[in-house]
């Protein structure tokens, strides 16, 4: 058996869960065994997922020791943002 976890964070809900999985299980069906959909309100299949901060495909086959990362949309785009802290930095300057 593999050793996982499966993590998920928003402001609602805060989900880690360690598995043991059976070899050549993948991230989708870890993902299904795992109820972070009913748990969290969310359809995991809908977001972006990785392992290990590293994107990854539903299919990917998991690893000992991988961790499962449900990645939410960005609320705002960083370039979009920094462009934001530099302009407002730039008017409060004398």
């Amino acid at each position: 058996m593999l050793s996982v976890e499966i993590a998920y964070l928003d402001p609602d809900c805060q989900f880690l869960l360690r598995r043991e999985v059976a070899p050549g299980t993948t991230v989708a069906e870890a993902l299904d065994a795992s109820g972070v959909d009913a748990a969290c309100r969310i359809a995991w299949r809908s977001l972006n997922v990785g392992i290990w901060s590293k994107p990854a495909r539903p299919d990917t086959v998991l690893g000992d020791g991988d961790r499962i990362e449900i990645y939410r949309p960005l609320q705002v785009d960083p370039k979009d943002a920094r462009r934001r802290r530099v302009e407002k930095a730039r008017r409060a300057q004398p």
